[in-house]
């Protein structure tokens, strides 16, 4: 069994506790289909594993966001839920839990599927935007306060990698030039203005290491900071989840546009700068213990991330890197 890691967020040796009827308490978590929310999400399983150390859990998810739970510990099942006509997605995963007596079941999606199911408690998110941030949402319908911050998880085998992709000895600065949207892209030359900047400010030995997903268009928003930054250990494409989430977690600071890596950053703990325009900063700022957003001038939700300076990243940038002790205050 792996050893895993948990440096996005304490996780204290819980007291045992006893089966139920002789045998270990289910729950099922009905999460996120996107990387960010399901990352989000994983301060609510945190606080669960604590609760329920005997638990065996099973994890409903967006395809995409599968990573996100994969090194989780106590995971007996993890379900997939590629989006379907008619929502036939939530059809399947009633016919894929249908057969089990459930302790809990957590819907965070606001389905009706916890209510055509054995369960002895449910919890369910009601659906709809609302003010705030979402971690602190997924807080109050489970009654917690305060929110328990996402944790990332990621094996032995994970961290081994990321030793050997970043090696000690070099502070390494994260950039996550991509993200779902375009109008969520932070321009390029920008990226790499801010890491000349953050050099010359006192990291002069830093390299420059470029997250992004796979596939074509996270390379091509990707392809003009690689090729303004010569030294930059391209990751773009070659990690699962856990993998990124152990390379993150070896960076001295992380700027990343509003996506799902931003928030896998915060999570493995890495000091983690957020740049926001029109995205929602107030519903999606990266949560963790070292974390900062940085918002675009104009009006809210309608921000160009173009009016984002440099200096206004920078200072961001420095603060951080200040309350970490990497630079002198």
């Amino acid at each position: 069994m792996f050893k895993i890691g948990l440096q996005g967020g304490s996780y204290a040796s819980p007291s045992p506790s006893a089966r139920i009827n002789g045998r270990r308490p289910r729950i099922l978590f009905i999460t996120a289909t996107r990387i960010g929310d399901a990352v989000i999400s994983t301060g609510i399983l945190k606080h669960l594993l604590r609760q329920n150390p005997r638990a065996l859990f099973t994890v409903a998810c967006g395809p995409v966001a599968a990573g996100v739970f994969q090194a989780m510990p106590q995971l007996e099942r993890l379900i997939l839920m590629p989006k379907q006509k008619m929502d036939g997605h939530w059809f399947k995963l009633w016919g894929q839990t249908l057969g089990t007596r459930w302790d809990q079941v957590i819907d965070l999606r606001g389905s009706g599927t916890a209510f055509f199911l054995l369960a002895r408690q449910r919890r369910i998110l009601k659906g709809g935007r609302r003010p705030g941030l979402r971690l602190a949402q997924l807080a109050q319908s489970m009654d917690l306060s305060p929110p328990p911050l996402p944790i990332a998880w990621y094996s032995e085998a994970d961290r081994a990698r990321a030793r050997a992709l970043l090696p000690d000895g070099t502070p390494y600065i994260g950039l996550g030039p991509t993200a779902n949207w375009s109008g969520k892209v932070w321009p390029p030359a920008q990226f790499v203005t801010l890491f000349h900047r953050l050099r010359a400010e006192g990291l002069t030995d830093a390299r420059p290491v470029i997250f992004a997903g796979p596939g074509p268009t996270e390379a091509a928003l990707a392809k003009p900071v690689l090729d303004a930054l010569p030294d930059a250990i391209d990751l773009t494409g070659r990690l699962t989840l856990p993998e990124a989430a152990a390379c993150l977690a070896r960076t001295a600071l992380f700027v990343g546009n509003d996506s799902g890596l931003m928030h896998l950053a915060a999570a493995a703990g890495a000091p983690t700068l957020g740049l926001f325009g029109p995205s929602p900063v107030d519903e999606y700022a990266p949560s963790g213990r070292r974390t900062a957003a940085v918002v675009a001038p104009g009006p809210a939700g309608k921000a160009p991330m173009d009016a984002l300076t440099v200096e206004a990243a920078l200072a961001a940038a420095m603060a951080l890197l200040k309350d970490e002790g990497r630079i002198a205050a």
